[in-house]
């Protein structure tokens, strides 16, 4: 069933890119947008914890996956097969603790080991940190960072030490907001945020889901104020702040559990 339904999907992307004008058109560059769109879908799909929508939007990942294999058949770059045999390869080859004869005590020493293995890879990282793309938002990349360097050994020994590393560049961060250049006040913030974002890290949290969480949650309580303000025939730039903390208060106990998402 797996296999037939695969290939109906090969069988009908090769159809889109023979008779669809706007399929036809389309490029690794022009696709390639849409593709992070499509990403970011799956991501809001998942925090949601809607299983519909995220199965839907696994298909759309999909179908990007098929589309470039598509465009590097027609190029003759690599074909879908190329794809998956690679892909096969890698599973084996950073899992010799299921294919061969290696032991390991628990995932983080599995992490470990994965992390070398891609140094040895003939197509692999060169560096440990080479693998993190640049094009990742600064957050997310933050935290892989962190967690690439913590696979090969560089880490705080205690979790509990990271706090010590957040105060100290709180303070620097406010010595220069005392006296210091634009420059080298976004310099400390910067420190300041990598630090806490190292810290989310230690404590098992991602810290790009848990900011996304605090975005949502805030939106849901700004769109609460507003909607009471129009009810009253007010508008919030008419309002004063202790006004507007007033209705936020009540959003705030309104708006709990999954009322927060509406």
């Amino acid at each position: 069933m797996k296999s037939t339904s695969f290939n109906r999907l090969l069988s009908i992307m090769d159809e889109l890119r023979e008779k669809c004008p706007w399929d036809r058109e389309q490029t690794f560059d022009s696709l390639r947008p849409q593709t992070i769109e499509e990403t970011y879908e799956l991501c809001d799909a998942i925090l949601k914890k809607d299983y519909s929508d995220i199965c839907k939007e696994l298909g759309d990942v999909l179908l990007h996956v098929v589309f470039y294999a598509k465009m590097g058949e027609e190029e003759q770059h690599f074909t879908i097969d190329d794809i998956i045999t690679k892909l096969c390869e890698k599973l084996i080859f950073r899992h010799p603790h299921v294919f061969s004869e290696t032991e390991v005590n628990g995932a983080a020493e599995v992490i470990q080991n994965w992390e070398q293995l891609k140094l040895k890879e003939k197509d692999g990282n060169k560096t440990v940190l080479s693998g993190v793309p640049a094009s990742l938002p600064s957050l997310i990349k933050a935290y892989r960072i962190q967690d690439k360097a913590r696979a090969v050994g560089f880490d705080w020994e205690v979790r509990e030490q990271v706090w010590d590393k957040v105060e100290e560049e709180l303070a620097e961060l406010k010595v220069e907001l005392a006296g210091g250049t634009p420059e080298d006040i976004e310099a400390e913030f910067g420190d300041l945020f990598f630090s806490i974002v190292n810290a989310a890290r230690l404590y098992g949290i991602n810290p790009d889901t848990a900011l996304e969480r605090t975005n949502t949650k805030f939106i849901s309580r700004f769109n609460y104020l507003e909607q009471q303000t129009i009810r009253q025939g007010r508008s919030l730039r008419s309002m004063t702040l202790e006004e507007m903390n007033q209705i936020w208060e009540q959003a705030k106990s309104r708006l709990t559990g999954n009322n927060i998402l509406n």
